[in-house]
């Protein structure tokens, strides 16, 4: 695991009224890190996630991300951060190709850029002879393949997935994660996690439980298991917070897509 820091929480509140939402968390993320952040609905994690992408204010603490404020350097922590939503957002009446170019665009970057970078990303995610097909042809799973080069364009150093491989069968969901454990080794990119498929979570150095606004445990997979004496992380999330993981069905960053994109042009 690399030891310089990407994301640095301290103290962070979100109130709403007399409502806290968020109860003064800490925690760090390390560069290359894959971070599980798990939360049962209405436990604080998509009011974390979404103060931690500048889709929501900070009532009180500090949130630095790739090194920049989220408060008040929010349009330079929105140029290293990519976002991969539990539902599609692409274009389905553009081409891949279209697709990809555009979202590059919103970033900023060059035509000549993109002419590089297009091909090479399509090839990654096994699309390449799919470049100028409409993505309203495409299988959930080819869709889910292009959401993740679409956010890997402007080449982030922090990737936030949102539910990646939500109603995707077993097999797809598979080649998702070869294609995003092949991408964080070749460019350290930070992996910022929510799933309900809680095997998933094996794929991450640690995992952070959020409930009731307070995170309630954080270590590696395998210690989280043994410290709770049990033998899956599903088994130990359930202890902890007493629900089920797949009754967390509301995603702030779902609800806060369009503003996001909005923000961005």
């Amino acid at each position: 695991m690399a030891s310089k820091l990407i994301i640095d929480v301290k103290n962070l509140t979100k109130a709403y009224g007399d409502f806290t939402a968020v109860q003064g968390i800490s925690f760090e993320v390390q560069e290359g890190e894959l971070f599980g952040f798990l939360g049962p609905n209405g436990a604080g994690k998509t009011t974390t996630i979404s103060m931690l992408t500048t889709l929501l204010s900070v009532t009180s603490g500090s949130v630095t991300v790739a090194g920049y404020d989220v408060v008040s350097e929010r349009a330079e922590v929105r140029q290293n951060i990519g976002i991969i939503f539990q539902d599609p957002s692409l274009d389905i009446e553009l081409t891949a190709s279209e697709n990809l170019r555009f979202h590059g665009m919103l970033y900023g970057m060059k035509s000549e850029e993109l002419k590089q970078s297009i091909p090479d990303l399509l090839k990654r995610v096994e699309l390449t002879e799919f470049a100028d097909k409409p993505v309203k042809t495409f299988s959930g799973g080819m869709k889910r393949r292009l959401e993740i080069a679409r956010g890997l364009v402007h080449t982030p150093k922090v990737l936030f997935l949102d539910e990646p491989t939500l109603g995707l069968d077993a097999q797809t969901r598979g080649r998702i994660w070869s294609y995003i454990n092949q991408l964080r080794k070749e460019h350290n990119i930070t992996i910022f996690l929510t799933t309900h498929y809680l095997e998933e979570t094996e794929h991450a150095d640690r995992i952070a439980i959020i409930d009731h606004g307070e995170i309630v445990a954080m270590d590696t997979p395998e210690q989280l298991k043994t410290t709770y004496d049990e033998h899956t992380i599903e088994q130990v999330f359930l202890k902890l917070t007493g629900r089920d993981i797949r009754d967390a069905n509301v995603s702030a960053l779902e609800q806060g897509r369009e503003q996001f994109k909005r923000r961005m042009r």
